[in-house]
């Protein structure tokens, strides 16, 4: 009469480490679900939180910028909630002539602000990159005279 019986002889060192590995895997997935799924309540304090950023007191608001002995206002036009234009005053002729690449630019930059109600991620040439900059710092500037 042969049995067969066979005696398996576990570590406890075995069993501590297969417990913590299985609760880091847990933890892991629990913190998965938590991070990447998608809440209302998430979007509604998200929607309210752009509500009060964009929210303005309307009227014309303009920054003056300097060029060489030239001054140039940059005006912006807004809405309570919307920015309506975004324009170079007054633009001579001499302006026009020293710096060619600025009234081109600000329209080019203008709808885009107007079209996307933001002075954020606008894509503009590299040839005019520094009077962008310059042109959205005024803007900026302009839109933070605008906000209540």
């Amino acid at each position: 009469m042969s049995s067969k019986t066979k005696i398996v002889v576990l570590r406890m060192k075995e069993i501590i480490y297969t417990a913590i590995f299985a609760g880091l895997a847990i933890l892991l997935i629990t913190l998965c679900f938590i991070m990447f799924r998608h809440g209302d309540e998430n979007t509604s304090e998200t929607d309210a939180a752009k509500t009060q950023q964009t929210a303005y007191v309307p009227g014309v608001y303009s920054t003056s910028l300097t060029l060489g002995n030239e001054q140039v206002n940059v005006e912006v036009t807004v809405d309570k909630d919307q920015i309506r234009a975004v324009t170079l005053v007054p633009l001579s002729e001499a302006v026009a002539t020293m710096y060619p690449l600025m009234q081109p630019t600000m329209e080019g930059l203008a709808e885009q602000i107007v079209n996307t109600q933001s002075t954020e991620n606008l894509t503009y040439p590299d040839s005019s990159r520094y009077t962008s900059l310059a042109l959205l710092q005024a803007v900026n500037t302009a839109l933070g005279k605008a906000k209540p």
